[in-house]
């Protein structure tokens, strides 16, 4: 089967799944197109632009039994441009959806990028959402923006995207287990927690701050790794969290980890993973954390009720609050390091490729027409 992948949006975590897909699935035929992940309002709004009127135009062209595409990608537009594709079966993964982004003070409101989002999710022949909670937040986030909307709008679209939705996690790869599989990276014989997320203000950094001070008061000899991708621009709240680790003696390591074999090994001497997240529309850091043994101290909400049940820190609003809950689950942790008991860690063996791509395959090839079988 001749499949075209589209990642519009190429961030990490997108580069990840569609490298993981191409390789679950290696006898069909893939041709990959990908657009850097920078500036954000252009490449939402002129991906069909850059793709549709640029060099790969002759790439669209092609006859393909099948396109798979992030949400990202303005496929009405694409199929405007080049409208051979609107007669090809379309796969659309929502990797997240632009209606439950957390907003800084300076951010430029516009609805644009979610009118693309619900444009895309309408051109689609099935949707494919990374958790539950990813698309339950676009069908209410879009049912309320349509409401707001003049006049004009038709009935029953979130009806329509609801009906074509369907939820398929981005799967883990096969190494990311290893170490808890085969006792690889054994546990430090220091408390130890890893912070592994993108270095931006929806991912928590005052809350983590907060936490940190609170838990510095306990007196527990302990280490943090505070990793993850990076940028130019970063919240105030990193400089400050790695003073107050320096003078605490429990700073560990700091900034990307170049090297995923030195990131796993690191996981895999964890306890725990700590997410202070105001949105995460499936946790992958996290559960690449898991998966390599350590134990999860998360929001009670956000998409991770789907993988560990209810039992976290109840998120709230409140820095101190969520501060104050998250101190105590990382107290709890200690202790059961400090007595010798087992941690608890979920078993999320049944979200690798591995076990995925039998699903994933059996999707597409039905979106496609029984093709890929």
């Amino acid at each position: 089967m001749k499949v075209l992948l589209l990642s519009a949006y190429d961030a990490d975590s997108h580069k990840r799944w569609r490298r993981g897909l191409v390789a679950a699935i290696p006898d069909w035929e893939w041709t990959v197109l990908s657009l850097p992940p920078r500036y954000f309002s252009w490449r939402v709004r002129g991906n069909s632009l850059s793709w549709g009127r640029g060099d790969t135009l002759a790439t669209l062209r092609q006859p393909w039994d099948l396109i798979v595409t992030t949400s990202m990608t303005d496929l009405a537009s694409l199929r405007g441009f080049v409208p051979a594709l609107g007669r090809v079966p379309t796969v659309v993964y929502f990797h997240e959806n632009q209606f439950e982004y957390p907003r800084t003070e300076d951010a430029v409101s516009s609805v644009e990028p979610q009118l693309l989002n619900i444009y895309t999710a309408l051109c689609g022949d099935l949707l494919l959402f990374n958790s539950e909670y990813n698309r339950n937040t676009l069908l209410e986030g879009a049912e309320l923006l349509l409401h707001k909307l003049p006049d004009q709008v038709p009935k029953g679209i979130c009806q329509e995207i609801a009906d074509k939705a369907r939820v398929l996690p981005v799967p883990l790869e096969t190494a990311a287990f290893t170490g808890s599989k085969n006792g690889e990276g054994e546990k430090s014989p220091r408390l130890t927690f890893v912070w592994n997320h993108r270095w931006e203000h929806d991912k928590g950094p005052d809350i983590l701050l907060a936490a940190l001070r609170r838990f510095g008061r306990q007196q527990i000899p302990f280490t943090v790794h505070v990793v993850g991708q990076q940028f130019r621009r970063q919240p105030a709240e990193f400089a400050h969290i790695r003073k107050l680790l320096d003078k605490l003696g429990a700073l560990g390591a700091w900034g990307y980890r170049e090297s995923l074999v030195e990131y796993r090994q690191l996981l895999a001497q964890s306890h725990g993973v700590i997410s202070t997240a105001r949105h995460d529309f499936q946790g992958l850091s996290v559960l690449e954390a898991v998966a390599a043994g350590c134990q999860p101290l998360v929001p009670d909400n956000l998409a991770y009720p789907e993988w560990f049940g209810r039992g976290g820190w109840r998120y709230s609003d409140d820095v101190e609050s969520c501060a104050a809950q998250l101190c105590n689950a990382m107290v709890r942790c200690a202790q059961r390091v400090q007595s010798g008991d087992t941690l608890a860690v979920p078993d999320i063996s049944s979200m690798s490729w591995e076990v995925m791509a039998g699903e994933y395959r059996q999707l597409l090839s039905e979106c496609a027409g029984g093709h890929g079988n």
